[in-house]
């Protein structure tokens, strides 16, 4: 393994440098509210071994937090590398502003820069006015209630994705390793990421016009983040125009508006809003445009066109689950969100916009010219849409009911890695066949199996 400093890493020859390393903690919570250090590497990544004494610990520890204010309770632990003892120090923090040895400091790349007194209020501003420390909170529900199916999935596609260097064993292992609880709890964070039983809402309606008098439909969910990500997702994908492309070999179908758009859309109004506002985030789906409304005021001070351009260091409003969602890959790098979303509708053609509300912030997709075509040719192109989605849907339904038939106690994780289908469409579909009595569940959960009652056809 290769050690390397960065803003999020400090490396350390020995404790020797440790009012060094104490001031590159307080740097990295400033930035990014989390990071780690290790004693016993040089700066260069070779590693050479600290000399661990009775007190070595407990002596960091106490250093750490009497010269650090507000106080923070890092885990620090040995840690056996290539076959020399060092140690590991892994901190989070998001009580706002942190001073070291009375002085504050900024990460900057791999260095840590001192801040003059100005910079010093623009951050307080900053941080005040943003980032705020509801994730870090325990919340009241029990590790108990996180969901093992989430987790199960959240691992793996982590580790797919190479985030994630560990394998699912239990759920408060996964979650103590994510930093997400505290004393037998979940924290905020944790619970809106993995419970699945939890208060979180999202409206979605659509709008016979450009306004809200009349509304066609209108729907509300509530889970955990990853339930939301996903049903909001589909939910504007069934209500918008999709083309059908025939000029090539095979068929292809075109939305209005890109699908990894929508979705950086909906990942971020979820990421980033502010928990403690009793307002729902919002989609609605007018004629001529869809706009994703948070509750959450937009970084102080900033604009959409700083992140768009790249100019900004990121500042997630909530750090744990920004982390988490990055883990698993729904968030490809802190702070790119808009500029991801901006670049994949400028590549198709489509106009979106970015609005700071008073109290929220919304991206605004403009529809097409397909949005305004004859009902006629709208449902054509609907009724083909569907007819191609009905054929797919059926070839999942064979291809599961064929795996379980070649191996009954196969589970649906299994399935998901065979087939490289969904968590929630393997559960749609096995409710379907069920229900249709194509297929049984004996025994328990553990241990059961399946019978398959009707052979799909060749």
């Amino acid at each position: 393994m290769k050690f390397k400093e960065s803003e999020t890493a400090e490396l350390k020859k020995s404790t020797a440098e440790l009012k060094e390393a104490i001031i590159s903690i307080c740097a990295m919570l400033n930035k990014h509210s989390k990071g780690v250090v290790y004693f016993g590497i040089e700066d260069d990544g070779r590693v050479v071994g600290q000399q661990i004494g009775k007190s070595t610990i407990r002596d960091i520890a106490k250093s750490i937090s009497d010269h650090i204010d507000p106080k923070i309770f890092p885990e620090i632990k040995v840690q056996r590398i290539l076959g020399k003892d060092c140690i590991l120090t892994e901190f989070t923090g998001h009580e706002g502003l942190y001073s070291a040895y009375g002085r504050f400091y900024l990460r900057a790349g791999e260095e840590d820069k001192k801040l003059s007194t100005n910079e010093i209020g623009r951050l307080v501003e900053k941080k005040k006015n943003y980032i705020y420390s509801w994730g870090a909170e325990a919340s009241k529900t029990p590790v108990s209630g996180a969901d093992v199916s989430t987790l199960r999935l959240f691992v793996n596609r982590g580790k797919d994705a190479g985030r994630i260097s560990f394998s699912f064993d239990s759920s408060k292992n996964v979650l103590n390793k994510l930093h997400l609880i505290q004393g037998g709890k979940l924290l905020n964070a944790g619970s809106a990421l993995f419970h699945r039983d939890n208060s979180i809402e999202v409206q979605a309606a659509v709008f016979a016009g450009k306004d809200k008098i009349t509304f066609l439909d209108i729907q509300s969910f509530r889970g955990n983040l990853f339930d939301l990500i996903e049903k909001s997702e589909a939910y504007v994908k069934e209500h918008i125009n999709w083309r059908a492309d025939l000029s090539g070999s095979r068929r292809l179908e075109i939305p209005e508006i890109p699908v990894r758009a929508i979705k950086e859309a909906i990942i971020n109004s979820l990421c980033h809003r502010d928990f403690t506002n009793p307002k729902s985030n919002e989609i609605a789906i007018y004629r001529d445009r869809v706009e994703i409304y948070n509750p959450g005021q937009f970084p102080y001070a900033y604009s959409p066109e700083d992140f768009i351009k790249g100019n900004e260091p990121s500042l997630p409003r909530n750090p744990l689950i920004a982390e988490t969602l990055y883990r698993s890959e729904d968030i490809e790098k802190w702070g790119s969100g808009l500029r991801r979303i901006s670049e994949e509708c400028n590549s198709a053609g489509v106009k979106v916009g970015f609005r700071k509300n008073m109290n929220g912030f919304t991206v605004i997709f403009l529809r097409s010219d397909i949005s305004a075509i004859q009902a006629s040719g709208s449902q054509r192109i609907n009724k083909s849409v569907e007819k191609s989605r009905e054929k797919s849907r059926e070839k999942s339904r064979e291809k599961i009911l064929r795996v379980i038939e070649a191996r009954p106690t196969i589970t649906i994780q299994e399935i998901m890695q065979s087939l490289g289908l969904s968590h929630a469409g393997i559960e749609k579909v096995i409710r379907k066949l069920k229900q249709e009595g194509q297929l049984k569940r004996l025994g328990p959960d553990k241990g059961g199996y399946w019978e398959v009652t009707q052979t799909p056809s060749p």
